[in-house]
């Protein structure tokens, strides 16, 4: 396997090697609109790598804080799903009809 590895190595660094000393030279204009899409395409490889980062990133402190026995939630405070009502708010609620309710009778 090793060998496989080292022979293919070999052979693409000669193949690049050839090409930088064997290629012809080009002349050509490059258009201003091409460095545009050049920044574009590394800004989105860069986006691409660090959220992919961000991922990884984040499985490994899971992990890590599990084999440590660590709780990230264990000191946060967390709110009740209650809703408290002024006594204006409760009497609009009661007096408004209920949901479905069209208030027409025979329907």
């Amino acid at each position: 396997m090793k060998k496989l590895l080292l022979r293919a190595a070999g052979l693409t660094f000669t193949a690049f090697a050839a090409m930088l000393l064997f290629g012809a030279n080009g002349e050509a204009y490059i258009d201003p609109s091409v460095m545009t899409y050049i920044i574009q395409a590394v800004a989105g490889i860069i986006i691409a790598v660090g959220a992919v980062v961000g991922i990884y990133w984040r499985r490994a402190k899971k992990k890590v804080s599990e084999s440590l026995g660590i709780d990230e939630n264990r000191n946060k405070e967390v709110e009740s799903d209650e809703i408290l009502l002024t006594a204006v708010e409760a009497a609009a609620a009661e007096s408004a009809p209920e949901a479905g309710e069209s208030g027409e009778a025979g329907e």
